[in-house]
């Protein structure tokens, strides 16, 4: 098995750029009730994770509750490039799994750092059963 028979592609993955506002980013959470969501860049690397809690601890670190406020800071302002590391197309199970115990989805890119997609926990818990049966 490979990463590629698990990969949801990018097509099929909500994520965000960047440069989206903070109001983009917590519309866009929030209309598909995801609690982190993968960010790319404008040529489609990929940036990082942000998390509900990256949202909650900029807005009160800053004491801004408003709509406007979200407007002028942008994802690249609250996004935490170390946490949820993406792997890249050629990699281990042995080390998809290792990953899967502490994060939910993990970010897939090539071999130019290109986002291509997403692996859930999920579903390398199911790939695992029906190999076993």
């Amino acid at each position: 098995m490979n990463v590629l028979m698990l990969l949801k592609p990018k097509k099929t993955v909500h994520f965000i750029y960047d440069y989206n506002t903070l109001r983009q980013g917590l519309e866009k959470m929030r209309a598909h009730s995801y609690t982190a969501l993968p960010v790319i860049t404008a040529d489609g690397k990929y940036a990082g994770t942000v998390s509900e809690g990256d949202f909650l601890y900029y807005i009160l670190d800053r004491q801004e509750s408003g709509m406007r406020s979200q407007e002028k800071h942008k994802i690249c302002d609250i996004l935490r490039r170390d946490f949820n590391p993406a792997v890249r197309i050629d990699v281990t199970m042995d080390e998809l799994l290792e990953r899967a115990q502490s994060q939910n989805f993990i970010p897939v890119t090539d071999d130019s750092d290109i986002f291509i997609g997403i692996v859930t926990r999920q579903d390398i818990i199911k790939a695992m059963l029906n190999t076993e049966s």
